[in-house]
């Protein structure tokens, strides 16, 4: 068995900004990944036209911000490239393909005691750790919903998290379940490389441009969050005109709002309006079942396609294997408090990157948990 003052689940931005928090406040941890890599969903799951939706100074980790070159909205590769930059700096050093358990917390060592798996060894790996840092995110297992039929799909039916680029959809029929970001951007990419694109559309979003948003993002340091939502709609609707007649509705709440109090991001439009503006992108309401190559949707239409990509989300598998940890989150593995209170539980159990809240948000996690197992630490010596 090794003790260990803290150990972090998850080498994704979230416990790598954890653990270089540590590391400046000269707090020893041990971080374990079940991947091969850090950041395995930007490496090995991220389509290659992915770049940060937001201005690089919104999206910069604790302690190192991007070099002076660096262009304003990263690109994928340039990000990856930062994040093994910030694990060189800080002298991070992940233990790979070790996957953890199970998690439980001894009352009587008042410490956590964990198993993991260490897949390169095949052995099992036992830990007493203080703290315990939950930072293998919200995007850890790809969600697919349940279709009726959808199993007897002919075509190509793939997660978001499989798409790469769009060489292989040339000519071919392809439905987008999902009108988030990624849903929004990968219809974009569908259909600017001759692909016939649908893209489902089931509940009101927010379009916006990455210039509105970083705008909207700076002006709140000096305006009251529901002013700068108005701003933002406005200027949303002399952009984009009424979209509404393109199937695609506005949440009344504004953009601002909506994310502090859901979670929910307004979509960054990358072109994809104006293709479904011109018809190039069709858009269609949820889907109610599928048949062979067809697929309902609400209302009865039909339609045929040689492939889905289900931009649907993804679930947290953290209650998978940590046992008491109800103090922190709810049966979906995500925070019971809101933010900004989201990130401590009981017994020295903590969470970075559950709420929501982009890098941003994650380099915020980040400080609080250091900073308070660092007050911790001091209260129990002095």
């Amino acid at each position: 068995m090794e003790e260990v003052v803290v150990l972090i689940v998850g080498a994704g931005p979230a416990g790598l900004a954890t653990a270089a928090c540590l590391n400046q406040l000269s707090i020893p941890y041990v971080i374990l990944e079940r991947d091969d890599c850090s950041a395995s969903l930007w490496c090995n799951r991220a389509y290659d036209r992915l770049k940060l939706h937001l201005a690089k100074e919104f999206c910069e980790l604790p302690h190192m911000s991007y070099p002076v070159d660096a262009p304003t909205y990263i690109p994928k590769n340039q990000f990856i490239k930062y994040l093994d930059d910030y694990i060189e700096h800080f002298n991070i050093q992940p233990k790979y393909q070790t996957m953890v358990e199970s998690s439980t917390y001894d009352e009587n060592k008042k410490c956590w005691s964990i198993m993991a798996r260490d897949a390169t060894k095949c052995t099992s790996i036992s830990y007493m750790a203080k703290f315990l840092v939950v930072a293998s995110g919200e995007n850890s297992a790809a969600n697919i919903p349940m279709i009726p039929g959808l199993e007897g799909f002919p075509g190509v039916a793939i997660h978001s998290s499989s798409y790469k680029s769009d060489t292989q959809y040339s000519g071919k029929n392809v439905l987008v379940a999902g009108c988030g970001n990624s849903g929004m951007e990968i219809a974009y990419d569908l259909a600017s490389h001759g692909a016939n694109t649908s893209i489902v559309i089931r509940s009101p979003i927010h379009v916006m441009t990455k210039e509105l948003i970083r705008s909207g993002m700076t002006l709140v340091q000096y305006l009251p969050l529901k002013v700068v939502d108005a701003l933002l709609v406005m200027m949303a609707k002399f952009i984009f005109g009424d979209l509404s007649r393109h199937g695609i509705t506005r949440p009344k709440i504004g953009p601002l709002v909506l994310k502090s109090e859901t979670g929910r991001s307004t979509v960054i439009d990358v072109g994809t309006a104006g293709l479904i503006k011109k018809g190039i992108i069709k858009v269609l309401g949820g889907i109610t079942k599928s048949s062979g190559k067809t697929v309902e949707f609400q209302g009865g239409n039909e339609s045929s396609f040689d492939a889905i990509v289900f931009s649907t989300g993804y679930k947290s598998r953290v209650n998978n294997w940590l046992k008491g940890g109800e103090s922190m989150l709810n049966n979906d593995g995500l925070p019971n408090k809101e933010f900004p209170n989201h990130w401590k539980g009981g017994n020295g159990l903590y969470c970075a990157g559950l709420a929501r809240r982009g890098l941003a948000g994650i380099a915020m996690d980040a400080r609080n948990i250091a900073n308070d197992i660092k007050s911790t630490i001091y209260s129990i010596f002095n």
